[in-house]
């Protein structure tokens, strides 16, 4: 259900991001909103959890500028400039990345799949982009998305050695905090002309003719493509480990792709299917290359944040 919630995202953040509303206010609002929700969950549930130590301190705050902020804002910039389906694919490499790291630089025991993991991520990402053929994509959406990756795989690793000694639900709340803030930073709120909010948007595809205000997809975007889906993850994580959940998790672009077919009219040509499925094969054999599978905090079912 959380990789469902987190396809429908993708869609609505691309249909909020053609309504005017910039990439990085969205993300300010995404981050804004989600930590306020989550913060009150933990105040309630257990605010004890909320205490942390000097040392936890910096590796939280990298886990929500990098781990949340960066990588929420870069996806925005991939999907508004790609396809949501090959912007997803970019980000998903994510775990490829954290095996490529644990083995060269943590040193850790890496089974030899990761090469053919290697070998059928770029094969995939070469179809998906159809090399050789006259197409381009968009440079910067392409960077974006491969930006994506690099600071998902950031927020799996630093997860992984948080999570070793506090809860993921206070550790995914107060990093969120952080996320919010570097945005506020950067981009004060009294700056947002907020009756952009109110404007009404002109749903596509099957949805033609519906006219929801901009702060329905929004509110939207916060609670069931932000909040929901990371309170679902951490149910799935408990019952099933992180393992088989980084596996489930793989519908998630494969969900994207359809709703953005579905609704946005974004279809992709039978080569770049196949590549996309030769990507995923990729992460599965990622996600399975490492002795100690990563335990992230409450990843975003291995996919983005978007």
């Amino acid at each position: 259900m959380a990789a469902l919630l987190f396809s429908v995202n993708g869609t609505v953040s691309k249909i909020a991001l053609q309504s005017g509303l910039s990439t990085m206010r969205l993300v300010e609002l995404r981050s804004l909103g989600s930590a306020v929700i989550l913060m009150a969950a933990v105040l309630v549930v257990a605010p004890g959890r909320l205490r942390v130590r000097g040392k936890e301190l910096a590796a939280i705050g990298i886990l929500g500028v990098v781990g949340m902020a960066l990588v929420q804002w870069l996806y925005f910039v991939a999907i508004s400039r790609l396809p949501v389906g090959v912007a997803l694919l970019l980000e998903f490499t994510a775990p490829l990345l954290v095996a490529l790291w644990a083995r060269f630089v943590l040193r850790e025991s890496v089974r030899a799949r990761v090469w053919w993991a290697l070998a059928a991520c770029l094969s995939g990402l070469a179809l998906v982009a159809r090399v050789g053929q006259g197409i381009t994509l968009d440079a910067v959406g392409v960077a974006a998305g491969l930006g994506a990756a690099v600071c998902l795989a950031t927020y799996f690793l630093l997860g992984d050695r948080l999570v070793r000694a506090r809860d993921p639900l206070s550790t995914q709340a107060v990093s969120m905090v952080f996320a919010a803030a570097f945005w506020i930073v950067l981009q004060p709120l009294w700056t947002f002309d907020t009756r952009v909010l109110t404007a009404e948007v002109a749903l596509p595809g099957i949805l033609a003719g519906q006219t929801p205000p901009l702060w329905a997809l929004v509110t939207w975007i916060v609670v069931l493509g932000t909040v929901v889906p990371y309170v679902l993850v951490l149910a799935g994580l408990a019952r099933i480990g992180p393992a088989r959940a980084g596996v489930i998790g793989m519908v998630e672009p494969v969900g994207a792709g359809a709703v953005a077919w579905v609704v946005l009219g974004e279809s992709m040509t039978a080569t770049q299917l196949a590549g996309g499925a030769v990507v995923l094969a990729g992460v599965l054999l990622a996600e399975t290359a490492r002795t100690r599978p990563v335990s992230p905090p409450a990843p975003v079912s291995d996919a983005v944040l978007p």
